[in-house]
């Protein structure tokens, strides 16, 4: 006969809260070392809005300081891809000494995958005021149908 020990769920929860104390105080800890050397984490480069209406899915990306000509925008399978290029903004001659300096730039690729099928061969893409916007046709079928509905007397 053979006898099998089941491990009981009784301490889990015990552990688990150990484990988070334990992870709370680690963000604590490189929060106050980042707070005291003035360094900044890099965020998501760029932000951007994810919309769907019926017919199309939109993408609006924040890209102040991006010229037009250093984007390139493509759309593989369900991916969409901006990438680019922002300049470092020349705003001295070299005499001003930073105490903050948080503005990011150079090279960035930012992929998104799209929630629904789109035509590839209908994308349009808008740049104004350092807003990027893409229009995506939804697959033709992805988009929804209207069903009619028979009423029977």
């Amino acid at each position: 006969m053979i006898l099998r020990s089941v491990p009981t769920f009784q301490n889990w929860p015990l552990a688990f809260g150990e484990l988070d104390e334990m992870r709370r105080g680690m963000d604590r800890l490189f929060d106050s070392l980042i707070e005291s050397t003035g360094l900044q984490l890099a965020g998501v480069y760029p932000p951007l809005n994810l919309s769907e209406e019926a017919d199309s899915v939109h993408v609006r990306a924040e890209l102040p300081g991006v010229k037009a000509e250093d984007l390139m925008i493509t759309m593989e399978n369900d991916t969409l891809t901006i990438a680019g290029e922002r300049e470092m903004p020349v705003e001295d001659d070299g005499r001003v000494s930073y105490h903050r300096r948080e503005r990011e730039w150079g090279k960035f690729r930012r992929s998104l995958i799209i929630p629904v099928h789109v035509d590839p061969d209908h994308v349009e893409a808008r740049y104004r005021d350092g807003i990027l916007t893409v229009r995506l046709a939804k697959a033709p079928h992805a988009r929804p149908k209207q069903i009619a509905i028979q009423a029977e007397a």
